[in-house]
């Protein structure tokens, strides 16, 4: 009971008695108020320059804009983001040893399929291809492909 009393206690700072929801942008951490990325980290970086382009593409182009997205969103999407740049990174190492080692492998895949629920989460679906195109289908597309032969190259 003595442990009760001492959390209650300790929690009864001046800070405790602001609402959650401050809209003061002064009382926000700089990560919140968008000033920074990371916390003590510098944003010149490639890592966090790459990051920043990823987590821009998926808000802007694929949920409409920071603004129509929730704080839970903007979260999966920069956890989303982390991953990329890292299997980016691991990527360049395969490439460069030309070869992956079984523990790197194993990395690879489990951050993958930890990217691929991030994903799902925010909305990736997949697609399924028509592997029984109609025939109109196929008339039409030879068509387009004879057309783009035929146009005179631009020059």
């Amino acid at each position: 009971m003595g442990a009760e009393m001492d959390c209650e206690a300790a929690s009864k700072s001046p800070a405790d008695n602001r609402p959650v929801a401050d809209s003061k942008k002064s009382g926000r951490s700089r990560v919140s108020n968008g000033s920074a990325l990371l916390p003590g980290v510098d944003g010149r970086s490639a890592w966090v320059r790459r990051l920043r382009d990823l987590i821009n593409e998926f808000l802007g182009e694929h949920l409409a804009g920071a603004d129509n997205c929730s704080p839970a969103e903007r979260a999966i999407v920069r956890r989303a983001a982390v991953l990329i740049t890292e299997l980016e990174i691991l990527e360049s190492k395969f490439a460069a040893n030309n070869e992956a080692t079984p523990e790197q492998l194993l990395l690879y895949g489990r951050t993958a399929n930890t990217l691929r629920r991030l994903l799902e989460a925010i909305g990736l679906q997949r697609r399924s291809r028509n592997l029984n195109p109609k025939l109109d289908d196929l008339l039409l597309e030879h068509q387009r492909r004879a057309a783009a032969m035929n146009e005179p190259a631009d020059g």
